[in-house]
């Protein structure tokens, strides 16, 4: 059964909807424990739409599990990283227009800034994941850079409409797990997962871990944060 990294970018989101100091999302990541969450993500963006510095801070220092910080390769985000010192930091691409993360992060075209940012947060004690589309030129680039783990991006499965086309994602992503184990990275797989198709997802042979956020977060508002990760992790198993 793979673990449960639950994303709370979308308590930030409410919060900062209304420039208040509710919902909190440390709150949220204290109750996402108690449901059986194994780690937190968040992502700092560079634009703070969502979680803020002082989410980040606070969490760092009240997170009883894995904390996991997604961000982008610029000088800033990693500055913040070393400072900060979550368990894990997560490379993703980032654009300021986009409404959520569009795709895996390109390691082969910004090789040098990632090859950079990996070694100062390794040199900083940090583990390093990278989140990247599940293509076999992505996979050796990331192995190439010693990446501690790879995050497979799961968009073009979730949002995959026929049958066909979602069993072609799927055969895609377990071919790329694949290659990851054998390079000796942690797996991981995330991004548009959701309660209906997480299961196929959760099987691939040496899934270690999901990040899931959306879905648990919109679940969570009829049945609560704790009762919504509980739930998630009860299809995962």
């Amino acid at each position: 059964m793979p673990l449960l990294g639950v994303n709370i970018d979308h308590v930030a989101t409410l919060r900062q909807a209304r420039q208040t100091n509710e919902p909190d999302p440390v709150w949220a990541a204290a109750l996402a424990e108690l449901g059986g969450a194994d780690s937190i993500t968040i992502h700092l963006r560079e634009d703070r739409r969502h979680i803020q510095d002082r989410d980040l801070e606070v969490l760092r220092r009240t997170v009883a599990v894995k904390l996991n910080l997604e961000c982008a390769i610029s000088h800033e985000m990693i500055d913040t990283a070393c400072r900060v010192k979550p368990d894990q930091v997560t490379i993703v691409p980032e654009k300021r227009q986009e409404i959520t993360t569009e795709g895996g992060l390109d390691v082969v075209q910004y090789k040098q800034a990632v090859s950079q940012a990996i070694a100062r947060l390794h040199d900083a004690g940090i583990t390093v994941s990278l989140f990247i589309d599940p293509s076999p030129g992505q996979i050796d680039e990331a192995v190439e850079l010693m990446s501690d783990a790879v995050e497979l991006h799961t968009g073009a499965y979730a949002l995959a409409i026929s049958p066909h086309d979602r069993d072609s994602r799927l055969l895609e992503l377990a071919r790329a797990a694949t290659m990851v184990r054998k390079a000796g990275m942690v797996l991981a797989a995330g991004h548009g997962l959701t309660y209906r198709n997480v299961v196929p997802i959760a099987t691939i042979d040496g899934m270690h871990e999901l990040n899931i956020g959306h879905s648990i977060v919109s679940r969570a508002i009829f049945v609560g944060i704790a009762q919504a990760v509980k739930e998630m992790k009860s299809l995962m198993g």
